[in-house]
């Protein structure tokens, strides 16, 4: 009977051991093993085997950071034996910060890290999480104790690639891989908001009065190219119409003049052939029309007759006499 209690209880132990040496790990995830308080190994991912009582696994503590749907944070602590190698996101609560020209802000946080050697994240640092937080929260305060408030609202990434730079370098030795750290919210006091709002509404409207000025000029020069213009092409029409009442007037008087050409032409040839002298006859002809020239209009004009004209006179009688002849000859 004594033997068979004790076989059992033999048997009971080694199913108790066999069960506790066997450590299943889930992909990414990894856990720390310690042989009598020393580091032993890193288990991978997969079915392990270790000695139940010389190996344990060691405890780390670990917090949870989690927002609920209302904004409120809650924080969780726990300990754990295993640890998670998936890209891990940490949403920090809003903190105070205060900028170079003197303005306290609120600003919240979010840190995207990875540990990539879980031997250091345990032996190199107690309280992962918490670590990282404190470290964030300072970088974040001396990067924006160096800029001022208006570089701070519109220099986001700048800040962000910052902060990414100095807490990946300052993690290293902890075997955390820092891959991104996102400003979510950047909050002002409320006398800087409406300080800002009175500001941003003051320079729309200074925008807007710069741009109907703006419109003003250019509607008064368009105006005033438009009237050049007009008046440029107003000079041009009148320059093209004397030119052409010029140019018709010229042809006009070179078609009298050949035709006053034929004309005296012809006429010379009548008088020659009826034996009388043109010269005389063409003379008179002129006497006679300025005579007409003079004594036509609504004045009472005296007219005065040159001495030499009158010679020209006693040939007036003649032209009756060489204009029947050259009647009959024609």
């Amino acid at each position: 009977m004594f033997t068979l209690v004790f076989f059992g209880m033999l048997v009971a132990l080694i199913a108790a051991l066999a069960v506790n040496g066997f450590k299943i790990i889930q992909q990414s995830e990894t856990m720390v093993i310690e042989r009598l308080g020393r580091y032993y190994q890193t288990l991978p991912s997969g079915i392990n085997i270790i000695w139940p009582v010389i190996d344990k696994a060691r405890s780390i503590d670990w917090k949870y950071i989690i927002t609920d749907i209302n904004g409120k944070t809650i924080v969780r602590k726990e300990t754990i034996t295993r640890i998670d190698l998936r890209e891990t996101v940490y949403d920090f609560p809003k903190q105070n910060v205060i900028t170079r020209d003197n303005v306290a802000i609120e600003i919240n946080a979010l840190l995207y890290f990875q540990i990539t050697d879980p031997k250091r994240s345990v032996y190199e640092i107690a309280n992962l999480p918490d670590a990282l937080e404190k470290l964030t929260q300072t970088t974040l305060r001396n990067v924006i104790g160096e800029l001022d408030l208006d570089h701070t609202l519109t220099s986001r990434d700048t800040i962000n690639q910052k902060l990414r730079a100095i807490l990946d370098e300052a993690t290293d030795k902890w075997g955390v891989k820092v891959n991104r750290v996102e400003l979510q919210d950047i909050i002002p006091p409320e006398d800087i908001k409406v300080a800002m709002e009175k500001q941003m509404r003051a320079e729309r409207d200074r925008r807007a009065i710069i741009l109907e000025a703006e419109g003003q000029k250019q509607a008064i020069i368009l105006q005033a190219e438009g009237d050049r213009q007009a008046e440029i092409n107003k000079a041009e029409g009148i320059k093209q119409a004397l030119i052409l009442k010029a140019s018709g007037e010229a042809e006009a008087r070179v078609l009298v003049a050949d035709g006053e050409a034929v004309a005296v032409g012809k006429l010379t040839q009548a008088i020659k052939e009826s034996g009388g002298n043109p010269t005389s006859y063409l003379l008179a002809l002129k006497y006679i029309e300025s005579m007409k020239e003079m004594v036509s209009g609504k004045d009472n004009k005296v007219v005065y007759i040159p001495y030499e004209a009158t010679a020209l006179l006693g040939s007036v009688g003649s032209i009756r006499n060489l204009f029947d002849a050259v009647q009959s000859k024609t």
